[in-house]
């Protein structure tokens, strides 16, 4: 297995493109629970491009029909990304001040569950600025989130076969 740095300008790149409009080689997972988590997928694969095919446990994107649970779930994409020891993009848990262009935020409840997924996309007078589906947002301040939780992943890399 090879490994190789994750392209954090193309995940941005990608992120502030369609922030506030959809790619159509994507479907819009918005009117059926969210689009947001699904939208952090597409950046992240531009800034990694490759997909991890195991079936249930990888992270894949073919059809609306055909894709992993972790390419539209938040909880299940932290436990691909922090978990992943196979090809693909992987990530650890970090604090705020750890973070980089191209990693993702998740914002949850205090009941311990996390629901919304966000690319950090730039940082401007000590804020984090932020991209995202379901709410659509494009640049857009993390302290403006009200969530009682938030943690913070970095993609360390990306491997392949």
């Amino acid at each position: 297995m090879q490994e190789f740095p994750y392209n954090r300008a193309a995940a941005v790149d990608y992120a502030k493109e369609w922030a506030l409009s959809r790619n159509p080689e994507y479907y819009d997972f918005g009117g059926i629970g969210g689009d947001c988590t699904g939208f952090v997928s597409q950046s992240i694969f531009a800034g990694a491009g490759v997909m991890n095919y195991t079936p249930i446990y990888g992270w894949y994107y073919i059809s609306p029909d055909d894709r992993a649970p972790a390419w539209t779930g938040v909880q299940y994409l932290y436990n691909f990304l922090t978990g992943n020891e196979g090809v693909g993009p992987y990530a650890r848990e970090v604090s705020r001040r750890e973070v980089e262009l191209g990693d993702v935020v998740q914002l949850g409840h205090s009941s311990g569950e996390f629901y919304h997924s966000l690319v950090i996309c730039g940082f401007r007078g000590g804020q984090i600025l932020v991209c995202a589906h379901s709410d659509d947002a494009l640049m857009r301040p993390l302290s403006t989130y009200r969530a009682a939780r938030m943690r913070f992943l970095h993609i360390e890399g990306v491997r392949t076969e």
